[in-house]
């Protein structure tokens, strides 16, 4: 069981002691979970408690909103991929003025020192934190002699040449790169929502179609992808457009599925939606007409169950001979 708490007055006396990590953690991508290894692996020599700090709202929706990201997690999915680190307990600092204003020291003495019971910290050479990002890596270790932790600085985390971050995902997601973003994050790209009332224009097209509920995070550039939706416990191949749908008059933004192995299943505007972004096929456009629509509609679906049937006879591969896998 993962410990949560919202405030550090939720904090119980006696807690620590503690091995942490500090930051936004925004998609728990592979530099993240490398670190929270390492966090899990040095709390468990201690015999001590491993701990994700976070903030929630991301600083910069207090501090420059006009500049703040969408986020690719949103708290709740930060909190559901950070459990899955095997770290003991996340706490979660509202991010307002007060805590914008606390200098490092006091920081470190007050949340870290006194909360946590601190032993370890560990961090990217990037981290600032304190009023007005006053601190860094230098500072934290002055800070770490001062009051009695260690502290450990990690090296970016590459993947096939491109340096992991939450900011360059943010920015792949943004343009469609949904390749890149599933490198650096280790799965796929995900939305989860729930199902919107659409204008059923897919449904008389082709095949049965979903419409995502508004949603606040982040998703791909205008195009279609290959797909998989999962609802209620099953899993489907779709293709999903993004965008304004331009070809059937006034524009009318939408995140529409078309599910390629459809069966019946219940389904309404409370049940949860996974949407993993798989690949990107093309740009949206308008088309002349809807029977071009339609054409290349077929053009599409053709592209992801070739995608799927490829992506199955590799696991397959896979199952047959494990040794691939190293």
């Amino acid at each position: 069981m993962i410990f949560v708490f919202h405030s550090v007055a939720e904090i119980p006396a006696g807690f620590g002691p503690s091995v942490a990590s500090i930051g936004n953690f925004d998609g728990v991508h592979l530099g993240h979970q490398q670190i929270l290894s390492a966090v899990v692996r040095e709390a468990r020599e201690l015999r001590a408690r491993a701990v994700a700090i976070t903030f929630d709202p991301h600083p910069e929706q207090l501090l420059r909103p006009a500049q703040a990201p969408r986020l690719l997690t949103p708290i709740d999915e930060r909190l559901r991929l950070l459990a899955l680190t095997g770290i003991d307990a996340v706490v979660v600092l509202p991010f307002d003025a007060a805590l914008a204003s606390l200098a490092a020291t006091e920081f470190v003495r007050g949340i870290l020192v006194d909360a946590l019971g601190l032993r370890s910290l560990h961090e990217g050479g990037n981290f600032r934190f304190g009023h007005r990002a006053e601190a860094g890596v230098a500072e934290l270790k002055k800070l770490g002699a001062e009051f009695g932790f260690a502290v450990h600085v990690h090296p970016p985390v590459r993947v096939r040449g491109l340096e992991v971050s939450s900011s360059a995902i943010r920015d792949y997601v943004a343009v469609g790169d949904v390749t890149r973003a599933r490198w650096m994050l280790g799965r796929p790209f995900v939305v989860r929502s729930t199902q919107a009332r659409g204008r059923g224009i897919g449904m008389r097209l082709l095949v049965p179609t979903v419409n995502l509920a508004a949603y606040d995070g982040l998703l791909p550039a205008f195009g279609v992808y290959v797909t998989r939706l999962t609802l209620g416990g099953r899993s489907f191949q779709a293709v999903t457009n993004v965008g304004n749908r331009p070809t059937f008059g006034a524009a009318s933004f939408a995140v529409e599925s078309h599910i390629l192995d459809f069966e019946p299943i219940e389904l309404d505007d409370q049940r949860p939606i996974e949407l993993e972004f798989l690949q990107r096929l093309r740009g949206e456009r308008e088309w002349p007409t809807p029977e071009a629509l339609k054409a290349q509609i077929f053009k599409d679906i053709s592209k992801a169950k070739r995608y799927f049937r490829l992506a199955e006879t590799a696991a397959n591969s896979l199952t047959r001979n494990p040794a691939k896998r190293g």
